[in-house]
C-alpha cells in the first residue's frame, strides 16, 4: 500500500494555519497488519508563551518538551489519568506550537476501531480526542515524539477536498482557565459529522 505522509514543511508553519489545513486529511494507523484510516474533521490550534490556553505558556517542561520542536512530530499527553490526546507539533524549532486532533470520521478499518472502543459505533466512535486515540490504539507510551513524516505506524496524508462552506470556525473548548482573549480566539476548526443513511 502507498504511503504519502505530509512533509515536515507542512507542519513547520503557524499552528492556526496547520490546524485549518489538517481538516479533511487522513490520519493513518497501521495496527496488526491492518490500516485504520480516519478523516480528520476537528482540530484546535495552540501557540506558545503568549497563548494562555497552551501547555507551552508556562515554559518548557518534561511534559511539553515535544511542543518546542521539531515540527511534524507527535505530542501525546495524558489527561484525567485516563485519556491520551494526540497533537501534532507545529511552528519552527524552539518556537512552541501544536494542533490537537479532536475528531475523525472513520474511512477504513471501522470494525477494528469499534472493537478497540468496546463496541462503540459511529457517530460516537471517534468524536472526541480521547475517543479517537483509543479507536486507533494510539498511546503516549508508543507514540509520544513519533515522527509523523516517516510514514511508519502512524502518519497523516492528504484526503478528499471539501467545500469551504462546510468549515466551521470558533473558539476552543475546555479552556476556561485561559485569558478571555485566548479563550475566545477562533482557533477551533471542524466539519459537521457526515450523515449516514439507515
Amino acid at each position: 500500500m502507498s504511503r504519502d505522509p505530509l512533509s515536515q514543511g507542512f507542519y513547520a508553519r503557524p499552528s492556526a494555519l496547520v490546524a485549518r489545513e489538517l481538516i479533511g486529511t487522513n490520519l493513518v494507523r497501521e495496527l496488526d497488519g491492518e490500516r485504520l484510516v480516519g478523516r480528520i474533521i476537528e482540530t484546535e490550534a495552540y501557540g506558545g508563551a503568549s497563548d494562555t490556553a497552551s501547555h507551552a505558556s508556562r515554559g518548557k517542561t518534561p511534559r511539553n518538551d515535544p511542543m518546542f520542536g521539531p515540527a511534524g512530530f507527535a505530542y501525546i499527553y495524558l489527561i484525567y489519568g485516563l485519556y491520551d490526546l494526540l497533537n501534532v507539533v507545529t511552528e519552527t524549532d524552539s518556537v512552541p506550537g501544536a494542533v490537537l486532533i479532536r475528531a475523525f470520521y472513520p474511512v477504513s478499518g471501522e470494525a477494528s476501531m469499534s472493537a478497540l472502543r468496546g463496541g462503540k459505533a459511529y457517530p460516537q466512535l471517534a468524536n472526541g480526542p480521547g475517543k479517537l486515540t483509543r479507536a486507533m490504539g494510539i498511546t503516549r507510551v508508543e507514540f509520544n515524539r513519533h515522527d509523523l513524516c516517516l510514514g511508519e505506524s502512524l502518519w497523516i496524508e492528504q484526503g478528499e477536498p471539501f467545500s469551504l462552506e462546510d468549515l466551521l470556525v470558533g473558539p476552543r473548548v475546555g479552556i476556561d482557565y485561559a485569558r478571555p482573549v485566548d479563550r475566545d480566539a477562533p482557533l477551533r476548526f471542524r466539519l459537521a459529522l457526515p450523515r449516514r443513511s439507515v
